[in-house]
């Protein structure tokens, strides 16, 4: 079963919300975002190839990967981890590299709904209304809903 992804964009607030179910337990689903050897299986939309430059998830760490996509066009992206605590939260920034100099600041928080299921809850703050709306623009929201299918996939234990 598939869960939806809610994304909100509200009007004249240079914010991104979002919150998406899983039917698994709080600690895969926080596993999942940990572990890069997980995370190159299902973040970002399908076709793209995802290669690891570094991926430190923890307080204090970073990372740096690549999306390069069927036409051979990488796209890179780079943050530092603020805050990290094992199954509930993180903060994070994030930089496009197509876009430097703009970098968002993002709260993911992992909720524990019982009975094996779970909740991420994102909210995304960017430094401009522009920026906001050009990451709104771009697509966000199918590579979202494709990554988080992926993910689904993988902790059912379907090759993805």
């Amino acid at each position: 079963m598939s869960n939806p992804l809610n994304l909100t964009i509200p009007e004249r607030l240079p914010f991104i919300d979002f919150d998406r179910e899983f039917d698994y337990p709080v600690a895969d689903v926080f596993r999942a975002h940990k572990d890069p050897d997980l995370i190159v299986q299902w973040l970002g939309p399908r076709g793209m190839k995802m290669e690891i430059n570094h991926f430190d998830f923890r307080t204090g760490g970073s990372y740096s990967y690549l999306h390069t996509g069927p036409d051979g066009v990488a796209y890179e992206f780079s943050g530092v981890y603020h805050t990290v605590r094992e199954n509930e939260f993180a903060i994070q920034t994030f930089e496009f590299g197509g876009y430097p100099d703009v970098v968002s600041i993002e709260f993911l928080t992992f909720e524990d709904l019982g009975e094996g299921r779970s909740r991420v809850r994102g909210h995304s703050v960017y430094p401009t209304q522009e920026a906001r709306d050009g990451m709104a623009q771009s697509g966000m929201e199918g590579g979202m809903t494709e990554g988080y299918e992926r993910l689904d996939e993988l902790l059912s234990g379907a090759k993805v």
